[in-house]
C-alpha cells in the first residue's frame, strides 16, 4: 500500500495536456506584459490585436478563398491558430480550465494521440463550419476544439452509463448546460456565432472517440438499432 503522506495533493495532469495549458498560458502572459509596458516597448501594446489579424480565423478570408479557389498557407494556417487567441485573459481562463479537467479525462483514457487528435480535428472543422454558416468576421479561442474534449469526454460517459444500465441521456447533460449558458449570455449582453464553432467541435470530439474507442461504432449502431 502506498503512504498516504508520500501521495501528491492533486492527481497528475498528462503531459501533453501540461504543454497545451502551458503554451496558452504563455502567450497570455506576454500579452499581458506588453499591455503593461515591461516588454516589447510600445508596440507591445498592439499585440493582442496584432496576433489576432494575422492568426485569426478570418470569416471574410475564408469567403475570399472559397470563391477563389486559392488557398494561401497564411490563411490555412488560421485553422489552426485561432484556438491560441483570446480577447481577454478571463476568456482564455475559462477556456483553459476546461482544458484541463477534460483534457486529463480524455487523455488518460485514450492516450496522447487522440487527445491531439481530438483538439487540432475539433479546431479544423469547427472555423471550416463557422466559415460556412456565420457571417462573423472572427473567430478566436480554444472553445471550439476544448467543446471537442467535451464531446469525446460525453462519448466515453455515454458507453460507461450504458454499461452500467443507466440512462445514456445523462451524459449529454454537459454540453446542454454549456450551451444554455451560451444562449442566455448571448441574448442578455449580445454575441456573435461563435456557437456554431463550438457545436462543430463537440460533434466532432464525439465522431472522433467513438472511432478511437474499440466497437465505439458498433456501441453506436447497436443503439440506434433499438430506437
Amino acid at each position: 500500500m502506498k503512504d498516504p503522506h508520500n501521495e501528491a495533493p492533486v492527481n497528475p495532469l498528462p503531459p501533453v495536456v501540461v504543454a497545451l495549458f502551458l503554451v496558452l498560458v504563455g502567450i497570455e502572459v506576454a500579452f499581458w506584459l506588453g499591455a503593461q509596458g515591461l516588454v516589447g516597448g510600445p508596440a507591445a501594446i498592439g499585440w493582442r490585436t496584432g496576433a489576432i489579424e494575422t492568426y485569426g480565423f478570418s470569416g471574410r478570408a475564408f469567403d475570399w478563398m472559397l470563391e477563389t479557389g486559392v488557398w494561401p498557407a497564411e490563411h490555412l494556417v488560421r485553422f489552426f491558430s485561432y484556438p491560441f487567441l483570446h480577447i481577454s485573459f478571463s476568456h482564455a481562463l475559462f477556456a483553459m480550465v476546461i482544458l484541463l479537467a477534460m483534457g486529463k479525462i480524455v487523455a488518460e483514457a485514450l492516450g496522447a494521440f487522440v487527445f491531439v487528435t481530438i483538439f487540432f480535428a475539433s479546431a479544423f472543422v469547427g472555423a471550416g463550419v463557422f466559415g460556412l454558416f456565420s457571417d462573423d468576421p472572427w473567430l478566436i479561442g480554444a472553445f471550439p476544439p476544448v467543446f471537442g474534449l467535451i464531446g469525446g469526454f460525453t462519448f466515453l460517459l455515454w458507453v460507461r452509463l450504458g454499461n452500467a444500465g443507466a440512462s445514456q441521456i445523462r451524459a449529454f447533460t454537459l454540453i446542454g448546460v454549456l450551451l444554455l449558458v451560451q444562449l442566455i449570455f448571448g441574448l442578455l449582453f449580445g454575441g456573435g456565432s461563435d456557437w456554431i464553432a463550438d457545436l462543430a467541435g463537440f460533434l466532432v470530439g464525439f465522431a472522433v472517440t467513438m472511432l478511437m474507442v474499440r466497437g465505439g461504432v458498433a456501441r453506436v449502431i447497436a443503439r440506434l438499432r433499438r430506437r
